[in-house]
């Protein structure tokens, strides 16, 4: 497992970050494999933290980098996951699922090719005399009835439409087999894997491609099948009708082989289709060699070539969903971590505040322990806060909204204001729409950093973690940044 460690510092420098990384995922797929580990370890600590060693990691924590920045905080992370899978020895552990999966798309494509060379030797049979349509019914018809299925589920964000059979086999087949262990370190990385790179954006597009893959394994080994029954058998191709009309087969044909002509494949004339009608006699060998180059520029045409356009379209847009694939940073354990691993440090004070009060000037730096700070200069509102509500060392609240009149009064605040926004909130309560939607408006009025500061009765007793997830949801739905949500 490889990790940055060539790379220039990038603390604060996201746009340098995803400059020179996003480069580097586009064609190794090193980034995303580091966000799937950080996953399974995310699992493996919450469900068995206990079984670990942290002796790697205890220095890092014990000093902080300074200021947040997504770059530098994934940095942190994957030097803290590189200590953790060295010293539990976790390679292989983490590496397994992965394994797991391609071993079980492998046996599926074998599959395909099996499937694919007996549906084209029942489809000629023992007969010397072979139904040109048929066959392509049976070769090209299921293949064309999934790619109908395959665009609605990508169209309609259906996965089980988009996936396929095959595909959903090869996810579901390992992790049922995972499932019925215990939860053990391997069983927990195995379902990490699985929920990261086969569930959501990433896995439409990596069990699509291999849909795709299936198909196209199933139509080459058809072709190549068929093209040893040729070349070993003589076979007289027909075609007949009883309830369409009798042009309808030969300008199906014709237009068939449009597309066919422009690449270089030969087709049929009309005299050649005509001649081919059951019944209509014997045929020579040009006829039928004009068949068989008729019969392959179909399979190709028509079946090998999608596939292998849909195969590519595919596995672009995997390397784009990885590519775009973030960490959770709202999950507790993220913002654990980010507590630990990032501090930063502000002169807080507060402008813009009632004249009528005397404010301190200016307020010192407030914290509540490692990354808990506010930023240099905010306007100070308060939501449905009691008189209860304790409030920071030298932080006064300048409006607390809790009607129609005191709200009007803060967004007036708020438009004069051209500083950061400092909301404080009730922790001990759990956030309704009502909340969320004053939240909303509040920030739609402010040019600058919003921060959410949650707030309790009694500063002994801790936010639960439910209360504090629920939160830090609210705040990723106002998309206020997590390092900006305090406790």
């Amino acid at each position: 497992m490889e990790f940055f460690d060539n790379c220039p510092d990038v603390s604060g420098r996201s746009d340098f970050y995803f400059s020179c990384f996003g480069i580097k995922m586009a064609f190794k797929n090193h980034d995303f494999n580091d966000l799937v580990r950080l996953e399974q370890l995310r699992h493996i600590e919450t469900g068995q933290a206990k079984t670990l060693s942290y002796a790697g990691v205890a220095n890092m924590e014990s000093y902080p980098v300074s200021g947040f920045s997504y770059a530098a905080f994934l940095e942190r992370l994957l030097d803290r996951a590189h200590h953790l899978i060295h010293d539990n020895h976790l390679d292989d552990v983490l590496q397994q699922p992965e394994k797991l999966f391609i071993r079980a798309g492998r046996i599926i494509l074998v599959l395909a090719a099996v499937l694919g060379g007996l549906a084209a030797i029942n489809a000629t049979g023992d007969a010397a005399t072979l139904n040109i349509y048929w066959l392509l019914v049976v070769l090209l018809g299921f293949n064309f009835f999934s790619m109908v299925l395959w665009g609605i589920g990508i169209t309609l964000n259906v996965q089980g439409l988009s996936s396929g059979i095959a595909a959903q086999l090869a996810r579901w087949l390992p992790f049922r087999i995972r499932k019925k262990e215990k939860d053990s370190i391997s069983t927990l990385a195995a379902r990490a894997w699985w929920e990261t790179c086969l569930f959501g954006s990433v896995g439409k597009w990596r069990t699509s491609m291999l849909t795709h893959q299936f198909w196209l394994v199933y139509l080459l080994a058809g072709s190549g099948a068929l093209v040893l029954l040729m070349l070993a058998r003589q076979y007289d191709f027909v075609w007949g009708t009883t309830l369409l009309p009798e042009n309808s087969l030969p300008e199906l044909t014709q237009f068939l082989a449009t597309p066919m002509q422009l690449i270089g494949l030969t087709a049929p004339d009309s005299q050649q289709i005509a001649a081919s009608r059951i019944g209509a006699g014997v045929q020579d060998a040009i006829i039928r060699n004009a068949w068989a180059e008729f019969l392959m520029g179909a399979l190709i045409v028509y079946g090998i070539l999608p596939r292998l356009i849909l195969t590519l379209f595919a596995f672009l847009m995997l390397k784009l969903s990885e590519y775009r694939y973030k960490l959770d940073l709202y999950l507790p354990y993220y913002v654990t971590l980010r507590q630990n691993l990032i501090t930063n440090e502000f002169v807080a004070s507060v402008i813009d505040h009632d004249p009528g009060i005397v404010q301190e000037h200016p307020i010192p730096v407030i914290e509540q322990g490692r990354n808990q700070s506010f930023p240099e200069a905010a306007l100070t509102i308060g939501i449905e806060l009691d008189n209860h509500i304790i409030w920071p060392k030298g932080m006064i609240c300048q409006e607390n909204v809790a009607d129609q009149e005191t709200l009007m009064r803060t967004v007036e605040m708020i438009r004069k204001s051209r500083h950061a926004l400092l909301i404080g909130v009730a922790a001990h309560r759990l956030p309704d729409r009502g909340v969320q939607r004053i939240i909303k408006k509040l920030i739609a009025l402010t040019s600058g950093q919003i921060w959410l500061v949650l707030l309790q009765n009694n500063a002994a007793i801790p936010i639960t973690e439910s209360r504090k997830q629920a939160w830090f949801r609210l705040a990723q739905a106002c998309a206020i940044p997590a390092e900006h949500v305090i406790s």
